[in-house]
Order: structure tokens, then sequence, then C-alpha cells
């Protein structure tokens, strides 16, 4: 028998992650974004990372339609940033109140972030209530700062040593 619900999301409040603003732009939805913290690299030849995907997220529509997807792992000063994406706003308003640009795929790129990947499609799994999706990074973009943590179901800042 599985764990139960309560029981796996307690457990995973205990996995510290980053925050993430999954992005894309399609013609038929435009320029979509959400939060999301499950992300993860897959491959490094060829450069491949995952990304997973509430199959309810108007994201993932236009993830499908447009087969490119970008990245944006947040940094500690945008904690703002992330609960915009993660519903707070339309998706009009989250890209209004944000700077970005489109990359190279014509996903957007957060320009505040701390790093962007800008990737293309590979493959699309369902997975319960997900969809992974593998992308290949077709550009990588990285600045400076530190990043926005996630943990215990709060935002979280690494301490400087």
């Amino acid at each position: 028998m599985a764990v139960s619900a309560d029981d796996f999301k307690q457990a995973l409040q205990l996995w510290a992650s980053g925050v993430t603003v999954v992005t894309t732009h399609s013609e038929k939805y435009g320029t979509q974004g959400m939060t999301a913290t499950a992300f993860s690299s897959v491959s490094v030849n060829p450069p491949q990372i995952l990304v997973c995907i509430n199959e309810m997220a108007d994201t993932g529509e236009g993830i499908n339609e447009s087969q490119c997807f970008a990245v944006n792992v947040l940094t500690a000063q945008q904690q703002d940033v992330s609960g915009q994406f993660a519903g707070g706003s339309s998706q009009a308003q989250r890209f209004a109140d944000n700077e970005w640009q489109a990359g190279i795929s014509g996903a957007p790129i957060l320009t505040q972030s701390l790093m962007s990947l800008d990737c293309k499609v590979v493959e699309k799994v369902r997975a319960g209530t997900h969809w992974i999706i593998i992308g290949e990074v077709q550009d990588a973009i990285c600045r400076e700062g530190e990043p926005l943590l996630y943990y215990r179901g709060a935002y979280r800042f690494l301490n400087a040593q």
C-alpha cells in the first residue's frame, strides 16, 4: 500500500529546493509562466533538464503547443515574483510586473533571475497528476546573486559563511 498523500507531502517538506519560474510562449496561449520547485538536471551530454508540471496548469498547455520552455531560477530577492507566478495574478500581469525578454526558443527569460535555461521539449511523460517534461538546453544564462529556497512550506535563504 502506498503512503498517504498527507504523509507524502509532509515528508517532501523536508527537501529544500530552489524556486523556479517555468515560462513559455505559444500562438494559441500567448506568454505564460508558473512557479515550480520540481526541477532537476537529467544529462550533461546532451544537456537536458526536467520540470514537473501539474496536469491542470495552463502553462503546460502552452508548453505542449510551443514545444519550448525556459526555467528561471529565482534569487533571494524574488520572493514576490514566486508569489505572482504561483497564481497571485493573471498571466498578463505576471509579465507586466517583471522584466523579461524572449529567449532563442521564444520562451520568456526573466532578466532578474539568478539563472535561465532555454529549452526545447524532447520528451513528455505523464506521472500521476503531473507531466514530466524533459527539455534539451539550447541556451544557459547565469547571473550573480543568491538563490531563493523553499523548505517546510516557507521561503528560506542561504546563510553567508
